[in-house]
């Protein structure tokens, strides 16, 4: 009697161990059970405002604490080659991720080892110059930088930023010669510009109007495609340059490997965060909604790859 006794304790605590091991490992399974980090570039720019209006919107529809870490420019390196791939380490960051490889030698290969999430957000870059340079359009600064070859300068962050690439292309297409002065980030580069370090530069538009408001830079022309809503009366540098177009495109990344189950969710769970801001703080941003799908966004960086590509063996581009 008391070995029964016995035996049906045995049985019992075996399934109960067994009922807490399955529910452990559902637990496990289920994603996200942990915090998510977003780790982007420096604080103060696009990518960190992006970042921390995305992560606001998560962590509520997810249940979890998404949190922005700051990485500046080893950000993408970590993502691509340090970071597991389970989905709780993602990406946000723009045109560096797959332009710089055709600029410089980088321990990454945008196309192999990270998995594209969603393309984010739009901002148009703004062409502006100091106060004290003698132009008030497109037109009189192509005059003068043609008359003053490699006299003129441009402020710019690292290799194959956006404010690089605006730059550059304007330089092939207009066929000027302009300096490039390098800075840390996109932050002291506008410093550069209101302080008279350098003389014009590609700015983020919602960053660099505050600055045009208050006199300290001349704004000139924006650089996409249309003339933005933000400042419906700057016009583009298309109008002047054909073929002109250039804007900051920012996306979420996760690293290779990441279970496709974990990379639709997350496009799906952004996608519709992102959806729901509030218009008007993307506006006053200067900033535009794309959210797209992972195919859609890969398709976005192999046209652009390849359209740079072109622009920078052409042997005008300077790194």
């Amino acid at each position: 009697m008391m070995f029964g006794g016995r035996s049906l304790i045995v049985r019992v605590l075996c399934g109960t161990l067994a009922l807490a091991a399955a529910g452990l490992a559902h637990a496990q399974d289920k994603y996200p059970s942990r915090v998510i980090r977003i780790v982007t570039a420096a604080p103060g720019s696009n990518h960190d405002w992006g970042a921390r209006l995305t992560a606001n919107e998560l962590t509520p529809r997810l249940s979890q604490r998404v949190i922005v870490e700051n990485r500046g420019s080893i950000a993408i390196e970590y993502v691509a080659k340090e970071a597991p791939a389970d989905g709780y380490t993602v990406l946000f960051y723009g045109a560096v991720v797959w332009l710089q490889p055709l600029l410089t030698r980088v321990n990454w290969d945008p196309l192999v080892d990270l998995t594209p999430v969603t393309l984010g957000i739009s901002a148009p870059n703004v062409l502006v110059v100091h106060p004290s340079l003698p132009v008030k359009s497109t037109r009189e600064l192509i005059a003068l930088a043609r008359s003053r070859p490699a006299q003129l300068n441009y402020g710019a962050g690292g290799g194959g930023s956006t404010p690089h690439i605006a730059a550059e292309l304007f330089k092939h297409l207009a066929k000027v010669d302009i300096v490039r002065v390098n800075y840390k980030g996109s932050g002291p580069s506008m410093i550069g510009l209101v302080t008279g370090e350098v003389q014009l530069m590609f700015a983020a538009l919602g960053p660099a109007m505050p600055h045009v408001k208050q006199g300290r830079m001349r704004a000139l022309a924006v650089t996409t495609a249309k003339r933005t809503r933000l400042t419906p009366d700057l016009p583009t540098i298309g109008e002047v340059v054909p073929g002109y177009e250039s804007a900051a495109a920012i996306g979420f990344f996760v690293p290779r490997k990441t279970p496709p189950t974990v990379v639709a969710f997350l496009n799906r769970e952004i996608v519709q965060a992102l959806r729901g801001v509030e218009q008007e703080k993307l506006f006053n941003a200067g900033v535009e909604l794309v959210a797209s799908s992972p195919e859609e966004f890969t398709q976005f960086m192999k046209a652009d790859i390849a359209r740079m590509s072109a622009v920078i063996k052409g042997g005008r581009f300077s790194n």
